[in-house]
C-alpha cells in the first residue's frame, strides 16, 4: 500500500546495513567522548534551549545542536544508548533496506533536526527549556516508517508481551507519547521530540510519494 514511497523493494542480507552501522559507530564514539570530556559534549553536542528555566542559567544554543545532540546520550544509565540503538537496528534494517542508504540517512536526520526542533518550541512555549541529547526522535522517525511500510506486520511488544500488527503499535505509540506530554508526568522525558520525529518523518516521506 505505501511501496511507492521508498526508492526500492528490500534488498541484501545484512545484518547491520551501511548507514546503520555507521550511525550506531558514531554514537559509540561520542558515547566514548562524553566519558573523557563530559562537559564539552554537554555544552557544545547536546542540544540547548533557546530559552534559559527561571534561575537557570543554560549554555548557548548553537545550530549544530539540531544534528548533534541526536549522537549524544545519558551516562547515567547505559540504557538510554542500548535501548535507542537496539530499536534503530531492530526496525531500520528494513526500512533501509527499501529506502537505500542515502535516502535512509537524510530521513533519519530529517527526523532528528525535526524533533529538535518541536523541542526548542515547546522549550520557548513553556517560558523556558532543558538541554536534550538522545537519538530518540530519530529513532520514532524510523517507528513511523515502520508502521507505513509494513502495516499488517506482527510484532510483539515488550510491555506487555503481546503481539500488535505495526500500524496499531504505531498509532498507539504516538498517542501514548501526546497523552505524557500534556500530563507532564513523565518529567524529563521529550515526549514531544519525540513525536516530532514521527511527524517530520510523515511530511518527508508524503514529500517524496509526491515528487514520485
Amino acid at each position: 500500500m505505501t511501496q511507492h514511497i521508498y526508492s526500492r523493494r528490500p534488498t541484501g542480507n545484512s545484518a547491520i546495513p551501511d548507514t546503520i552501522f555507521i550511525i550506531l559507530i558514531i554514537n559509540a564514539l561520542v558515547f566514548g567522548l562524553q566519558q573523557f570530556a563530559p562537559q564539552f559534549t554537554f555544552k557544545f553536542l547536546a542540544l540547548q534551549p533557546l530559552v534559559s528555566p527561571p534561575g537557570y542559567i543554560t549554555p548557548s544554543f548553537i545550530p549544530w545542536q539540531l544534528v548533534t545532540y541526536g549522537f549524544v546520550h545519558s551516562t547515567s544509565s547505559l540504557m538510554h544508548i542500548i535501548f535507542n540503538m537496539l530499536m534503530l537496528w531492530m526496525f531500520g534494517r528494513d526500512i533501509e533496506g527499501i529506502m537505500g542508504a542515502r535516502r535512509f540517512f537524510i530521513y533519519y536526520i530529517t527526523c532528528v533536526v525535526g524533533a529538535g526542533v518541536i523541542q526548542l518550541l515547546v522549550g520557548v512555549l513553556q517560558g523556558g527549556g532543558a538541554p536534550t541529547v538522545g537519538a530518540s526522535g530519530g529513532v520514532f522517525g524510523i517507528l513511523l516508517a515502520y508502521g507505513m511500510a509494513f502495516p499488517n506486520r506482527r510484532i510483539m511488544l515488550m510491555f506487555p508481551p503481546i503481539p500488535m500488527k505495526a500500524k496499531y503499535f504505531v498509532i498507539m505509540l504516538g498517542l501514548f507519547e501526546l497523552s505524557l506530554g500534556f500530563s507532564g508526568v513523565n518529567n524529563g522525558v521529550a515526549n514531544f521530540a519525540h513525536l516530532g520525529g514521527m511527524l517530520f518523518g510523515f511530511w518527508l516521506i508524503k514529500y517524496w510519494g509526491k515528487r514520485r
